[in-house]
């Protein structure tokens, strides 16, 4: 089972870190010089990646957001002459630098991209 460990001193977590001379796992403090050996070798790393088109769709009323830039593209669900558009905020490395659009119309909210 994976706990956090803190430091003895300043109470700031404790991050893995790696004594490559005598090739042993450490936890050591980011704030002061406190370091103590690890217990056990395993270190647990849990990333959660977002595709950009899940992230798209987690957020509500994208075309009233005033800070999005609008464009003169037709919607091709409903025909409106207006959309907002932005850029991935992926950080991916193989995430392509794609615009999504989203239809200005509040009764449509259609999302594209091209």
């Amino acid at each position: 089972m994976a706990t956090f460990k803190y430091c003895l001193d300043c109470n700031n977590l404790l991050y893995p870190r790696e004594e490559k001379s005598s090739r042993r796992l450490m936890f050591a403090c980011r704030n002061c010089q406190y370091e103590e050996e690890a217990e056990n070798v395993c270190v647990y790393r849990h990333e959660i990646v977002h595709a950009p088109s899940e992230q798209t769709m987690m957020l509500a009323d994208l075309s009233t957001d005033p800070t999005l830039p609008r464009a003169n593209v037709q919607c091709p669900r409903c025909g409106n002459p207006e959309a907002v558009f932005f850029q991935s905020s992926s950080r991916r490395p193989d995430a392509k630098m794609a615009l999504f659009y989203v239809c200005g119309s509040k009764s449509c909210g259609y999302r594209w991209t091209e």
